[in-house]
C-alpha cells in the first residue's frame, strides 16, 4: 500500500525528479470548467505545487490548496509567495472547515486515492457552486518489457516480489476501476476521461532518484532498497546509462450541474 505520509519527508526530491503534467492537461481542464481569471479553484492534496503551478503560470491564481503534510504545505507556500491569493491550508481534507466555498472548480493531482470515496466526492460536490466541475488526475504508471526493463524486473522479483509490476493491474484496468468509483457516487454529470502519454529518456541516477520518490519503494527495508537500487543502476549503465519510461497522466472531469461542457 502507499503511504500517503512519505512525500512529506522528501519534499526536494518529490519536486525535482517527479515528471510535470502535461499542459495540454491544464488547458482541457480550463475548456471543460469553463474557467475564468477570478474564479475559485480547490486543490486537494497540492504536494509540492506541480499542478498548482500549472494554473498558475496561465494566470488562475485563486487557489486554496489543501495539504496534509507540514513540510509540504510550506514548500508550496514559499514557492507561491508572490501571490497572495494562493492559499496553502495544512489540514487533513477530511478536517477541512471548507472556508472559501463554494468554489469554481476542484482538482486533485495523484492524492484523491488516499481519501475514502464516499466521503471524498460527496464532500467535494458539497463545496463546488451550482455549475462547478471536479478534475481529478492521476499519474499511471505502465509497465515496459523491452529488454532492459525485463532484466530490472529480475531484480524486483528477487529482492522485492511484491513491487514486480508484471503482476499489477494493467493501465487499463487501473483507469476503469477509478471511471467506476467516480460513476457510483451518481454525484458528478457529463463524465470525461482523457489520457496524456509521454516517453521519458532518463539517466541511471535520475531513474533512481526517481524511483526513490515512490513511497513502495521508500518502505522496503534500508539494506534490501540500497541493494535493489544498485542493481538496477548497473543493469540501466551496461545498457548504455539511460532508460526510457512511458509518462501517462489520466484525468477524470465531471461537472456538478446539468450543462453539457466542452468536450
Amino acid at each position: 500500500m502507499e503511504n500517503k505520509e512519505t512525500f512529506n519527508h522528501i519534499v526536494q526530491a518529490y519536486d525535482r525528479y517527479r515528471p510535470a503534467y502535461p499542459e495540454t492537461m491544464f488547458n482541457d481542464i480550463i475548456e471543460y470548467s469553463n474557467l475564468r481569471t477570478g474564479h475559485a479553484t480547490l486543490e486537494i492534496g497540492c504536494g509540492t505545487g506541480q499542478a498548482t503551478g500549472g494554473f498558475v503560470s496561465k494566470g488562475f491564481t485563486n487557489l486554496t490548496c489543501i495539504e496534509l503534510g507540514d513540510q509540504l504545505a510550506q514548500f508550496t507556500s514559499d514557492k507561491f509567495k508572490a501571490y497572495p491569493s494562493v492559499k496553502v491550508i495544512n489540514t487533513a481534507f477530511e478536517n477541512w472547515s471548507g472556508e472559501g466555498s463554494p468554489f469554481d472548480l476542484a482538482i486533485s493531482g495523484t492524492a484523491f486515492h488516499f481519501i475514502e470515496p464516499d466521503f471524498g466526492y460527496r464532500r467535494v460536490w458539497e463545496l463546488l457552486g451550482s455549475s462547478g466541475a471536479m478534475a481529478f488526475f492521476w499519474t499511471v504508471h505502465v509497465p515496459m518489457f523491452d529488454e532492459i526493463h525485463n532484466e530490472i524486473r529480475l531484480h524486483y522479483k528477487e529482492l522485492a516480489p511484491h513491487l514486480d509490476d508484471s503482476a499489477s493491474p494493467s493501465p487499463e484496468e487501473m483507469v476503469k476501476e477509478r471511471r467506476g468509483i467516480t460513476e457510483k457516487t451518481g454525484l458528478f454529470s457529463n463524465l470525461i476521461v482523457k489520457e496524456y502519454k509521454e516517453i521519458q529518456r532518463l539517466t541511471s541516477d535520475d531513474y533512481i532518484s526517481l524511483l526513490n520518490t515512490n513511497s513502495r519503494h521508500r518502505q522496503l527495508p534500508e539494506a534490501v532498497k540500497n541493494d535493489l537500487f544498485k542493481r538496477i543502476k548497473t543493469s540501466v549503465d551496461r545498457a548504455g546509462g539511460t532508460i526510457e519510461k512511458e509518462h501517462r497522466v489520466a484525468l477524470f472531469l465531471g461537472s456538478k450541474g446539468e450543462k453539457e461542457r466542452n468536450n
